[in-house]
C-alpha cells in the first residue's frame, strides 16, 4: 500500500471518530460511522490473505447492518417524536433499536459472534486498532443513549457480555481470539455500570484501551500469535515474555495491578446502588476470565511447550522494533493502581 494512501486512510479513520464524538445529531454520527468503517476495511486487507478478506467481508456486513439498524431507529423516533438529538431518544422501539445496532458496533453479547473471527483473521496491528480505536465512537454514542434506554436491557446485556467473554476463552488457545473474548468481558462490565455512573464506565474504557494496546504490543514483538508461540518465545526475549504474563494477569483484574481498580470500582458503585446480587454475579463471571488467564500463565511460565513451531529458530531470529508506545502502555498496565484515588478525583468527582 501506498504510504499516502496509507495516511490518508489513517485520517479518515480518525476523521470518522472526531465526527460522531462532535455530533448531536443522528445523520452526523451515522455518517461518521460509515467513514470510520470504509477507512478501516482497506487497512483490514492491507495482507491480501484469504483469512484476511474473509475477516472483512464479515466485518463490512456486520458493521453495515448495524449502520442500517442506526439509520433505521433514528429515522423512526424522529418520525415518532420529531427530535433528531442523539440525546433526545424517548420512543421504547427506537431506543431499542439503537442498543441493539451500537451492541453490534461493539460487539456485546448476544451480537458478539463476528468479533473473535474477524480478529483472528487479521495481523496484530490492524486487530489493535479494531480492538480499541473503532469501540470509541460507538461507545461515545452508548454514552449519550444510556439514560433513555430500558436499564434492564443494558444489564442484560452487560452481564450476558461478561458470561461469554469468559466461556467463550476457556477453551482458546490463540492469542488473538483470547484478547477478543476478553474485550467482549471488559465492555460487558461498562455496559453494566453506564446506568449508574458514565464517568466510571469512561475511565474503564480508557484502562482497557491501555491494557489491550500493551498486550498486543507485547505479542506483536515477540511473534506470538499462539500460545504455543508465546510459551518457546522465552528463549528470544525472557523479559517481554515475563511481562506478557503480567499484563495479561493485569487484564484479568488482578491485584496489585492496573486491571483491578476498573472492577474494584464497578464493584463498589454496583454496592452503592444497593444492587449486591448483580455485583455478586459480575464478579463470578471475572472468575471466568481469571481461569483462562491463569491457564495462558501457567502454561508460558510453569510449563514447556511439548511442540516445534513451524517458524525460524528464536535466537536467529532478526530483532523486532519496538514501539514507542509499547513501554508507555505496558507501565501504566502494571503500576497504576496506586493512583486511583488521584484518578477518582481528576474523573469521577
Amino acid at each position: 500500500m501506498s504510504p499516502y494512501v496509507f495516511t490518508l486512510l489513517i485520517f479518515n479513520l480518525g476523521l470518522g471518530t472526531t465526527m460522531t464524538f462532535a455530533s448531536s445529531h443522528w445523520l452526523l454520527a451515522w455518517m461518521g460511522l460509515e467513514i470510520n468503517t470504509l477507512a478501516i476495511i482497506p487497512l483490514m486487507t492491507r495482507q491480501h490473505h484469504p483469512r484476511a478478506v474473509e475477516a472483512t467481508t464479515k466485518y463490512f456486513l456486520t458493521q453495515a447492518t448495524a449502520a442500517a439498524l442506526i439509520l433505521f431507529a433514528s429515522t423512526s423516533n424522529a418520525w415518532l417524536t420529531g427530535e433528531w438529538a442523539i440525546n433526545q431518544m424517548s420512543h421504547p422501539l427506537a431506543t431499542s433499536t439503537i442498543m441493539l445496532a451500537l451492541a453490534l458496533k461493539l460487539g456485546l453479547a448476544p451480537v458478539h459472534f463476528w468479533m473473535p473471527e474477524v480478529i483472528q483473521g487479521l495481523d496484530l496491528t490492524t486487530g489493535l486498532v479494531l480492538s480499541t480505536w473503532q469501540k470509541l465512537a460507538p461507545f461515545a454514542l452508548l454514552l449519550q443513549v444510556s439514560s433513555t434506554v430500558n436499564p434492564l436491557i443494558l444489564t442484560l446485556i452487560g452481564l450476558l457480555s461478561t458470561l461469554i467473554g469468559g466461556w467463550g476463552g476457556l477453551n482458546q488457545t490463540q492469542l488473538r481470539k483470547i484478547l477478543a473474548y476478553s474485550s467482549i468481558a471488559h465492555l460487558g462490565w461498562m455496559v453494566l455500570i453506564i446506568q449508574f455512573s458514565p464517568p466510571l464506565a469512561t475511565l474503564s474504557l480508557l484502562i482497557y484501551v491501555i491494557m489491550t494496546t500493551s498486550a498486543f504490543l507485547t505479542f506483536k514483538l515477540t511473534s506470538s500469535t499462539t500460545m504455543n508461540a508465546l510459551a518457546t518465545s522465552w528463549t528470544k526475549s525472557p523479559m517481554m515474555t515475563s511481562l506478557a504474563t503480567l499484563i495479561l494477569l493485569s487484564l484479568a483484574g488482578l491485584p496489585p495491578l492496573t486491571g483491578f481498580m476498573p472492577k474494584w470500582l464497578i464493584l463498589q458503585e454496583l454496592v452503592k446502588q444497593d444492587l449486591p446480587m448483580l455485583a455478586f454475579f459480575a464478579a463470578m463471571t471475572a472468575l471466568l476470565s481469571l481461569y483462562f488467564y491463569l491457564r495462558l500463565c501457567y502454561t508460558v511460565a510453569l510449563t514447556s511447550s511439548p511442540n516445534t513451531i513451524t517458524m525460524l529458530t528464536p535466537w536467529r531470529l532478526n530483532p523486532t522494533q519496538t514501539s514507542p508506545l509499547n513501554p508507555l502502555t505496558t507501565m501504566l498496565t502494571l503500576a497504576l493502581l496506586p493512583l486511583t484515588p488521584a484518578i477518582l478525583a481528576l474523573v469521577i468527582y
